[in-house]
């Protein structure tokens, strides 16, 4: 037991302290997850996360729909396997450790009816003389077969006041990575973006501003699309009064109004007014001394549209990228209400929640007693470490992801690392 533990205690030390040995070979199958056949002769591209998304190699897979890469990085830090099919681009993240990955491609679908709005979540933030808006959909497809949506000239519309100043969208799939887009500006205040919507849960996320004099606005918010849920969130300072909206109560500090089922085509109209304090600072976190990440925009090649993330997200003011954070955690915490889950503060939204350590350990105790009829309990034991370390791996993975994107700050990394390993640390003890 001791033997067995002490081996995966040294995996465990790896993990946190970044050093694993590089792998130097990555080897991996491209499916098409549409038809599930293998898909050959496919351009696959490997692009290293640390200082850009820059990519570092690249070929096709073959008739059985593999490749390899040889790269120094594969194995020693987070790598980004890019397969491009029908000029969209299909991005499948590669761990720290890892050494094999399946990429999964899909039939293109221009069917508007592939993807359905289940909620928009409004954040409103007053900002001395401007009102900061962030917004959040989340889309499902639900498509069978499963299809990616995409339309080379745009298959997600938004609408932001026509005094407004759009700063920054964002779209992440069923992999959770955040991906930077560039907008396409049809007039007026109405946008939109090309981004190949896979099946599973994706969610778009946009900011802008907008003029608050006399610390009031009227905000009309046109629904493009038919929404399952709306919700409004605001400071508890900040009176907010809209057509059928029904007061929530506060979570999380902030107050929380809703209205269900409204139809596309529908323009909502919301009065806010008052102040609200500043935002923390602190919270931010942020230096120009920083190391700065980046990110690419996935979507057609044929649009061309790809944009880099200025560093540490200059675009957006330190307040926004506070807000947007509290805004994220509270998404999740109000969405899984009818799930049951409960989403504590703190705990990263593009990935699994890392367990407590109260639970961590009273998991891992319970692995170390041996069921009735096993023939070989180390094993078992062995198997739930296992289980265990490839969660915080994916999880560290996916932390390490958010601080190139800069969608977390360096406070907010550090505090979610040492989280980490004190888990880590729990897991080895039990």
């Amino acid at each position: 037991m001791k033997r067995a533990l002490t081996s995966f205690n040294m995996i465990l030390v790896c993990l946190v302290t970044g050093t694993y040995a590089s792998a130097a070979t990555l080897h991996g199958t491209v499916k098409n997850a549409t038809n599930g056949s293998v898909a050959a002769g496919i351009e696959v591209i490997l692009i290293q996360l640390q200082g850009g998304m820059q990519p570092v190699a690249n070929t096709k897979s073959d008739a059985q729909g593999q490749f390899s890469f040889d790269n120094a990085a594969i194995g020693a830090q987070p790598m980004l396997v890019r397969a491009v099919y029908k000029g969209i681009n299909f991005h499948q993240p590669v761990p720290p450790g890892r050494t094999d990955v399946e990429v999964s491609v899909y039939e293109p679908s221009k069917d508007p009816k592939t993807i359905g709005v289940s909620s928009r979540i409004v954040f409103f933030q007053p900002n001395g003389s401007m009102l900061t808006v962030g917004e959040e959909y989340s889309i499902q497809n639900n498509s069978q077969p499963p299809q990616a949506y995409f339309r080379p000239e745009g298959n997600f519309e938004f609408v932001i006041p026509e005094d407004g100043h759009l700063q920054q969208v964002a779209v992440s799939g069923p992999a959770g990575m955040p991906v930077v887009q560039l907008p396409m500006d049809k007039k007026k205040g109405r946008y939109a973006i090309a981004y190949a919507f896979r099946p599973g849960q994706n969610t778009v996320r946009y900011s802008y501003e907008i003029p608050y004099p006399n610390n009031a606005a009227t905000v009309k918010m046109p629904m493009t699309y038919s929404v399952a849920r709306l919700l409004v969130v605001a400071p508890p300072s900040v009176q907010v009064v809209g057509e059928e909206l029904q007061a929530g109560g506060q979570e999380q500090g902030m107050s929380v109004y809703g209205r269900e089922n409204v139809a596309a085509n529908t323009i909502m109209t919301v009065s806010l007014s008052g102040t609200a304090p500043p935002l923390a600072a602190e919270a931010s976190g942020g230096t120009d001394s920083e190391p700065q990440g980046r990110a690419a925009q996935q979507g057609g090649a044929a649009a061309g549209n790809i944009q880099q993330i200025p560093g540490r997200l200059d675009v957006l003011k330190w307040p926004l990228i506070v807000g947007f954070l509290g805004l994220f955690a509270l998404a999740a915490l109000l969405l899984s209400r009818k799930q049951v889950v409960a989403v504590p503060a703190g705990v990263p939204l593009d990935g699994p929640a890392i367990p407590s350590s109260k639970s961590a350990s009273r998991n891992a105790s319970k692995t170390t007693q041996p069921a009735a009829g096993t023939a070989n309990p180390l094993a078992n034991v062995d198997a739930a470490v296992g289980t265990s370390l490839d969660a915080l791996k994916d999880q560290l993975f996916r932390l390490e992801l958010r601080r190139q994107a800069g969608t977390i700050t360096e406070q907010e990394y550090a505090r979610e690392r040492a989280r980490a390993e004190k888990v880590l640390r729990d897991l080895v003890r039990g």
